[in-house]
């Protein structure tokens, strides 16, 4: 009997490989389906998802919003949270954000969406790799940078200081947790096929809870940070109990979020 093939998309960011170990490792798998990995940054995945290229993916929310009429929300897997959000960050103080350049780690991101919610005045955005933004400020090329991934707990090191924790600023506002990223199904996959991927992909997340020490090489291998204490600070803030289920204020989050972009008329 031949299997059928289940394309699997996520980032090399840690949290991700973390979460996804035991199914890149192949320990789990949906019977009679040969899941294929592919690894792309976020704002790649947010691109390839406009035209469904991967059965499963990962998304930032903000993109999700955008293809959600094609693409289900798994319960599992979810970036969402407290104190997990994008930072803006600079040389020195700014005055004014309206006349700055900020460059924001991709146009789909959901770190757009909320610094465009924060200031919607700035209209100066230049949209670069995640990875180059810190150097960018550093070396002059732009005013103030949105980061996120592992530079949250590294801009200190390149002699930035942070201005604004849109994270904080979101949990004030709405006294709800931020939701940042998902996984999301082909909704033609049908629903027994989503269903039996979001509990595999559970157990993979609750087996690398139990036992983080077995995910570090394969998390190593793609983070963009070596130092084994920055990638497990970063499992630490984006792997919690809303990424094994999002639950209902996980959703509620994501709807308060869809709300205000609607309202914005970011979507």
């Amino acid at each position: 009997m031949t299997s059928k093939k289940l394309t699997i998309a996520y980032s090399p960011c840690p949290n991700d490989t973390f979460m996804f170990h035991d199914i890149a490792m192949r320990n789990l798998a949906l019977p009679d389906c040969q899941g294929e990995i592919h690894i792309h940054d976020v704002e790649t995945l947010n691109t390839m998802a406009l035209t469904e290229t991967f059965d499963v993916t990962k998304l930032s929310i903000h993109a999700f919003l955008k293809v959600r009429d094609q693409y289900e929300m798994l319960n599992s897997g979810a970036a969402l949270g407290y104190g997990c959000g994008p930072l803006i960050v600079a040389a020195s103080d700014i005055n004014n954000i309206s006349e700055c350049e900020v460059a924001v780690p991709g146009e789909l991101t959901t770190a757009h969406l909320l610094f465009r919610l924060w200031a919607p005045e700035a209209k100066n955005i230049v949209f670069m790799p995640f990875d180059k933004i810190m150097g960018a400020v550093k070396n002059g090329e732009v005013d103030v940078g949105v980061v996120i991934h592992e530079s949250r707990f590294t801009y200190q090191d390149m002699g930035l200081q942070c201005l604004t924790d849109l994270g904080e600023w979101w949990e004030k506002k709405m006294n709800l947790p931020l939701p940042l990223g998902c996984i999301a199904a082909r909704k033609s996959l049908g629903r027994d096929t989503i269903e039996s991927f979001d509990e595999i992909l559970k157990q993979s997340i609750e087996n690398s809870l139990a036992d983080p020490r077995k995910t570090f090489s394969y998390v190593r291998e793609y983070a963009q940070e070596i130092d084994e204490a920055i990638f497990a600070k970063h499992i630490e803030t984006f792997v919690n109990e809303f990424s094994v289920d999002i639950g209902i204020k996980g959703r509620e989050a994501i709807e308060m979020l869809k709300q205000e972009a609607l309202k914005a008329e970011i979507l």
